[in-house]
């Protein structure tokens, strides 16, 4: 295998793509999601009230973003669809966070959404519920 082959065969692509959902998903599941559940009762007075809903709606649509959509994500189904919010999600945390992208709060908002946004683009990948989804014959 030669270091500077740019060359990707689609397995590991698709182990790529696999990887890169596990990490995206959990990570936004553990680190964020995850945290506003258990915070639910302390966040809901005080979170950004998006588009004038209210900050306890807001909240609830940013959890299920951050934990349904990042399981969707984690699993491969229905995986652009699922990226939309988290898509937004971030969009918004990185206008909460003043858009302060370098060392600032919304660097990591910033940096989850490059990720998001590669996955939109590149797919899910061979190894996900969507490929197996497509491959499927019901005629």
């Amino acid at each position: 295998m030669k270091i500077n082959n740019t060359k990707t065969s689609s397995k590991t692509l698709g182990i790529g793509l696999l990887l890169f959902r596990l990490c995206l998903g959990g990570l936004m599941i553990a680190n964020h999601g995850w945290m506003k559940i258990i915070n639910y009762e302390t966040l809901k007075n005080e979170f950004f009230s998006f588009l004038g809903l209210g900050s306890n709606i807001s909240l609830i649509l940013a959890i299920c973003a951050e934990t349904v959509c990042s399981l969707l994500l984690i699993f491969g189904l229905y995986t652009r669809l699922a990226l939309i919010p988290l898509i937004i999600t971030m969009l918004v945390a990185m206008g909460v966070h003043g858009w302060e992208l370098f060392g600032g709060d919304a660097e990591m908002s910033f940096l989850y959404l490059i990720g998001f946004v590669f996955l939109f683009i590149a797919g899910p990948g061979e190894n996900s519920i969507d490929a197996r989804m497509s491959k499927r014959s019901f005629y």
